[in-house]
Parts: C-alpha cells; sequence; structure tokens
C-alpha cells in the first residue's frame, strides 16, 4: 500500500494521481517544481521498478515538464531549463524532481536543493497554479 513520505507532504500540494505517480506542487514559489512519487510500497530506487513502470515514468516526467513550462510562462518567467533528478539523500522514499530553471533564477547555476528557505505560494497564487497544472496534467 502506497504511503507518501510526511517530508514530501509537508513541503508539497497535491496536484493529481496519474497512471503511475502522484504529482505534487513543491510548496517553493521560487521555481515551477513538481515531484513525482510512483505510488508503489516502499520504493526506494528506479531499479525497483518494473521495465514498464519505467516507461510510464518517464512518460509522466515529460508531462510534467511541460506543466512546469505552463508555470513559468503564466508567471512571465519562461523555463529555459528542466532539471530533472532524483537524489533521496534526505528522504528515501522514491520521488522524482521536475524543476524549472532561468538563468536569472536566484540559485542558477547551482542546484536548488538546500539554496535558503522555501518562499510559500499565497493561497490565491497557489490555487491558480495548482488549476493550471492540474489543467495540463
Amino acid at each position: 500500500m502506497f504511503a507518501l513520505d510526511p517530508r514530501l507532504e509537508a513541503s508539497s500540494i497535491l496536484l493529481a494521481d496519474l497512471t503511475l505517480c502522484q504529482a505534487r506542487l513543491q510548496a517553493d514559489g521560487r521555481w515551477p517544481w513538481i515531484v513525482l512519487i510512483p505510488r508503489r510500497e516502499r520504493l526506494r530506487e528506479l531499479d525497483e521498478l518494473a521495465a514498464q513502470e519505467l516507461e510510464e515514468l518517464m512518460r509522466e516526467i515529460l508531462i510534467a515538464g511541460r506543466a512546469v513550462r505552463a508555470i513559468g510562462e503564466a508567471a512571465g518567467r519562461p523555463v529555459e531549463k528542466l532539471n530533472i533528478g532524483a537524489l533521496g539523500n534526505v528522504v528515501a522514499q522514491l520521488h522524482i524532481h521536475v524543476v524549472g530553471r532561468r538563468s536569472d533564477d536566484p540559485a542558477w547555476p547551482g542546484p536548488v536543493w538546500g539554496f535558503g528557505d522555501p518562499v510559500d505560494y499565497g493561497a490565491e497564487e497557489a490555487a491558480a497554479v495548482v488549476a493550471l497544472v492540474r489543467a495540463k496534467l
């Protein structure tokens, strides 16, 4: 049975359940950022997924990438580069980050993980971003 790590739940907003993954908006308004968490029990690594699940994951990463680009466009900050990562050093549960980056973002060209303090979306902005992304997913 799938159980979401409490740290992922606390730092993100539910967007949708896709075929394989739960898609969540990272609660940090500095970057357009979606986290995909495969809805399988106790996964830690990509190689624990079956071949067809890996294919589905790639499809969902591409869909999330288009949604991340749409978030950037809507904010007037078009995404220049998509960063995709599955680190798992802090939260072991397998999850994939899809982050929109720009050469003028606050962490460029370094990684976003651990950079400064997250900036919360306001309630109105979060609702608008969630609605936009749900339409793209």
